[in-house]
């Protein structure tokens, strides 16, 4: 087998073909495979995550003949229609738009775009004028001036002081997500602290002299707090987790009386608090940590409002225990454990206590009053839609902020008076374009899957779309850690829709569409049907009249990539294309290799395959990377990010180069490797519209009437 060419140029008309080591045995649990791509994975990865200039030269040669195959294959051939998908989506947009403003004493806060404008622009202006365009802005931090020099920008978050005088805001501008965190003079600008390395995630105490910031260890894992006082230069520890397989998070509680320190995986949690007052430094432990066992804690009406799985309630309880004594033993059940309603997020407020909830895969706004305990539901009449809520820095205040969508209906952003039962729009998502929701179709229908359960699939088409079996259709999924992609609106799926294409979610095992049994059906010994239904969705779409087989484009990212994969190898014929976006399927090898970011806290999700032979079997058994087949596989478009801590990049290059030398009679399979950036893609508003761009271009060549622009080409 050639090895892969020096040069890229000489790579672009014909696949590059990446070396194989044959003899690169792991031997693991008594078992033996075969890993001919291992040398693709860079000894120095942790380097090359800080600096990709580190990456081994053999290995970015072959990365950069994949890019330039794919390029001239695939890109270039489609510009035209690549520039009309982008001009399409970018119309859509308004591009000097800005946020809801939230108060908070004085000021209101808030972000928006410039015309033109990559990156967001976060500022304030007085509270009297909040609603005010024309008000004085005072801005915070620029986004587009900061980024300024950089291939990739990306700000996590951006929090004022307590007393209004300063703000603090984290950048990564690798695409590694580690995180600088500076501290600048609200008024000025002027810069008086910096952090580097950290995690992102920060809080202020509540004297506006001291952050809380968490920070990353060598295998890039948030592992600990500090508290750094301003102006000293020096950190305090806080607390540190010994455990690689939980990670650190911080908040402060809405009432402000409190910081949260949190350790979770995926399915287990435990939080200590810490008092803002000054008074007492110590932190607390709330409930002790139980595999298995998730909880959220908030400050409400002078006790800890809990929500829980604890002791069979799957779906979660919400419970109610002292500030000085929160242990179990003196919990009051305040909302008991409803089979099928699932709890999924509770807001506090002085007077009220909101939460979201969902129950036959839609979600719904209950607010219930401190004091007499009366509650009134906020509903919603489609058949498919999206909330999202927060009481932004509004603690005594009767007004509970929300948002609603649907696939057809642009965002709407609301004020309502809990009191009251006032509902003031403040904002409706603009489509400059143009856009008329009754075009639209949208529907929530029940796929039967191999076993009896029903597999919720939400679809939106346009009107005029015949429902004959002719459309193609862009079925997307995802599956995992009990993530539900919600029916929410996004313009740039008109793009297809208008074309013709009916898009489709699936919400398969493994989400919690369906409450929180659903997710435990998909995880470690059911994550099979994970897999299954979201094949069973697609036949099912062909069944009824929707398409046909081999008009389904497959799409997800991360461990929707890992879907993707399993699926294709499941039935290949029943998809005219894959999109398979920095793709996690190389399940087996990162699975057992506990030195990646990722791996520990994953392993209550997939397995431990280092100390679990049945892990290690099932894993196996389904990891896309170790099951490519000569099979009849559709064209693929796979996306990596060289400097993504999560999904690393050898994952997607490993699986293009064993797909190309195993089933070479399927495909083509094109790899694109963001050399610039990590897990989610490129950063910028506009640059992240051209890949999306480029995924739906392929969509289109896959399913189109004609030959495929590879074909031709």
């Amino acid at each position: 087998m050639p090895e892969t060419p020096q040069s890229p140029n000489a790579a672009a008309a014909v696949a590059p073909r990446a070396r194989r080591d044959e003899q690169a045995t792991i031997e693991q649990l008594g078992r033996a495979r075969i890993d001919p791509y291992a040398w693709l994975k860079d000894d120095n990865w942790k380097e090359v995550m800080r600096d990709p200039q580190q990456l081994r030269p053999d290995i970015r040669n072959h990365l950069d003949a994949e890019n330039a195959y794919t390029r001239d294959r695939l890109e270039t051939p489609t510009t035209a229609l690549q520039d009309a998908l982008f001009g399409e989506m970018k119309g859509r947009v308004k591009e000097d738009d800005s946020s809801v403003p939230a108060v908070d004493g004085p000021w209101a806060y808030y972000r928006r775009f410039r015309e033109g404008g990559e990156y967001p622009i976060f500022a304030r202006r007085p509270a009297a004028s909040a609603f005010d365009a024309s008000g004085v802005e005072e801005v915070l931090l620029d986004g587009n001036e900061h980024a300024k020099g950089c291939d990739y920008w990306d700000v996590r978050k951006v929090s004022h002081s307590p007393d209004h005088r300063l703000v603090a805001f984290t950048v990564d501008d690798k695409g590694s997500e580690f995180y600088t965190l500076s501290v600048r003079e609200a008024a000025t600008g002027k810069e008086i602290e910096s952090i580097q390395h950290t995690y992102g995630e920060f809080v202020w105490g509540e004297d506006s002299a001291s952050i809380y910031w968490v920070a990353r260890d060598e295998n890039a894992r948030p592992v600990a707090v500090f508290c750094r006082t301003l102006g000293l230069g020096t950190d305090a520890l806080v607390y540190r987790e010994n455990d690689p397989g939980f990670f650190i998070g911080i908040q402060k509680s809405q009432s402000r009386k409190f910081i949260f320190i949190t350790a979770n995986d995926h399915t287990t949690t435990e939080w200590r608090y810490l008092r803002t007052d000054g008074k007492d430094r110590a932190l607390t432990l709330i409930a002790a940590r139980e595999r298995g066992v998730d909880y959220s804690v908030v400050d409400f009406d002078g006790r800890f409002w809990i929500r829980s799985n604890r002791n069979g309630a799957v779906d979660f309880a919400l419970v109610s225990a002292p500030h000085d004594a929160p242990d179990e033993e003196n919990w009051r059940i305040e909302i008991p454990h409803r089979p099928g309603v699932l709890l999924l997020d509770v807001e506090p407020f002085a007077d009220f206590i909101v939460r979201m909830e969902r129950e036959n895969g839609l979600p719904r706004i209950v607010v219930r009053e401190r004091g007499t305990g009366a509650e009134h539901a906020i509903e919603f009449a489609e058949q498919a839609y999206a909330l999202g809520m927060s009481n932004g820095y509004l603690w005594d205040s009767p007004w509970l902020r929300f948002e609603y969508s649907s696939p057809s209906t642009p965002a709407q952003v609301f004020d309502y008076n809990m009191r009251t039962r006032e509902r003031v729009l403040r904002k409706t998502q603009v489509v400059p374009s143009g856009h008329v929701p009754s075009d639209y179709i949208v529907e929530r229908i029940d796929a039967p899957a191999s076993d009896g359960a029903l597999v919720p699939v939400t679809m939106v088409r346009h009107r005029n779309t015949p429902v004959d079996g002719t459309a193609p259709v862009l079925l997307y999924g995802y599956g995992a850690y009990g993530i539900t992609i919600e029916a929410e609106f996004r313009t740039g799926r008109l793009s297809l829709v208008d074309r013709g294409f009916i898009y489709a979610i699936a919400d398969v095992r493994g989400s919690m569409a369906k409450g929180y049994q659903w997710y435990l059906d998909g995880k470690l010994e059911k994550k099979i049907n994970t897999f299954t239904d979201f094949v069973a969705a697609g036949e099912h779409l062909v069944n009824i009249g929707y398409t046909s087989r081999g008009r389904i484009v497959a799409m997800g990212g991360s461990a929707g990539g890992l879907l993707m994969g399993v699926a294709v190898n499941l039935d290949p014929s029943l998809f005219g294309g894959i999109v398979a976006a920095v793709p996690f399927v190389d399940v087996l090898n990162t699975m057992s290799d506990e030195t990646l970011p990722l791996t520990p806290p994953e392993w209550p999700e997939w397995g431990n395959p280092l100390i679990d032979a049945e892990a290690y079997d099932r894993l196996l058994a389904y990891s896309p990377y170790d099951q490519v087949g000569l099979k009849p596989y559709p064209p693929m478009l796979i996306t990596g990010g060289l400097t993504d801590p999560r999904v690393t990049y050898w994952e997607p290059a490993k699986w293009t180069a064993r797909l190309r030398h195993e089933a070479p009679d399927g495909g083509p399979y094109f790899l694109k490797i963001n050399m610039d950036a990590g897990h989610g893609g490129v950063s910028g508003r506009f640059a992240s519209m051209r890949e999306t761009a480029l995924e739906y271009a392929f969509a289109i060549q896959c399913v189109g009437t004609s030959q495929p622009a590879w074909a031709t080409g």
